[in-house]
């Protein structure tokens, strides 16, 4: 953030073109979350806690707890399903709220949001390289790197960190339909740090698992509810499902901010639909270098499209966590949260 600018990677435009998206104001930064242009658990949520500071610096003295209370609702409106939205807005608002100055405190309470996603991603990945063995097979789903977060990533800080150890790995990436996450993202990070790696179709996880292809699975997560159900990009439930099948460890990485007490059980997880033109349409470059988007389904027809699903904390071999790996129950969850 420079003064009231927000600057995000438009993530829209990879992994063809690297462009910056400068949003002045809230409310770009509240269209930036919701058109995908920053996308994943701790972008999102830093993001938002500098949207929410913008809001803060826009405030009017005349009303201004109305103004902030009224941009709150619109930043946390943006993407339903992703608890760091909602608790970075929080720590804004209230560091704002509670302040002589709170244009300064929101802005250094979002920054320092910022700088902590980045070292739990860190520790996270320093935690969970130790579950990588050398030579290991992994396979991924979505993205959670460091395009999806300040830094590092969750799901894949440990294969950076295994990988700057000296440890040789191999990537599955799941394309992950309908926008392609990790077949653009995830694929463009490793290419960026060499690592090895090979694009699957989403349907041929379980295939590949059969064949003991794949020695360990680390995803990320976007809502973890306090028994450990565990909310993340749509079709990774059958991924830990096809996991328990063939006696695949399947691990989630995510920072303490993603987990959701609110949330008892994965049921009370809301699941945000997304528009049905993400399934219809697909958009990508030509041989001759144009980009466009064209229509890849039967004409006429009607899509559904909900952005997540939930995985039962009994398919889940562990999450991996700043503060360390723990079994998906509440009694490991309450102790982690110190609760």
């Amino acid at each position: 953030m420079e003064g009231s600018h927000v600057f995000l990677i438009d993530q829209n435009l990879l992994p063809f073109d690297f462009k910056i998206f400068r949003s002045s104001s809230y409310l770009d930064t509240c269209h930036a979350i919701r058109t995908m242009i920053v996308r994943g658990a701790g972008a999102i949520g830093a993001a938002a806690g500098f949207a929410m500071a913008q809001a803060v610096l826009k405030a009017p003295r005349v009303g201004f707890k109305t103004y902030i209370k009224n941009a709150r609702k619109k930043i946390e409106d943006t993407r339903p399903t992703a608890q760091n939205l909602f608790f970075a807005v929080k720590r804004v608002f209230d560091a704002a709220s509670r302040s002589d100055n709170p244009a300064k405190a929101s802005v250094t309470e979002a920054h320092n949001i910022a700088d902590e996603d980045a070292d739990n991603c860190r520790i996270i990945g320093e935690l969970g390289s130790k579950l990588i063995r050398d030579g290991a097979n992994i396979e991924t789903h979505c993205n959670a790197g460091w395009l999806a977060f300040v830094d590092y990533g969750s799901a894949l800080s440990p294969i950076y960190i295994a990988r700057s150890q000296g440890k040789r790995v191999f990537v599955y990436v799941d394309e992950t339909r309908p926008r392609g996450q990790g077949a653009r993202l995830t694929a463009w990070e490793l290419s960026n740090e060499k690592v090895p790696h090979v694009v699957i179709p989403d349907n041929a996880g379980a295939y590949l698992m059969s064949q003991g292809k794949v020695d360990i699975i680390i995803v990320g997560a976007d809502r973890i509810a306090s028994n450990g159900d565990v909310a993340n990009k749509i079709g990774t439930l059958e991924k830990a499902l096809a996991a328990r099948e063939f006696k695949v460890p399947f691990y989630v990485a995510a920072p303490i901010s993603t987990f959701d007490l609110n949330c008892r059980i994965g049921k009370d997880i809301p699941i945000e639909e997304r528009s049905e033109e993400e399934v219809l349409y697909q958009r990508g470059r030509t041989k001759s270098g144009r980009m466009e988007t064209i229509l890849v389904s039967s004409p006429g027809s009607r899509a559904y499209n909900p952005a997540f699903d939930v995985t039962p904390a009994k398919y889940i071999t562990g999450i991996i966590t700043e503060k360390g790996l723990i079994k998906p129950s509440h009694q490991s969850i309450k102790s982690l949260l110190k609760i």
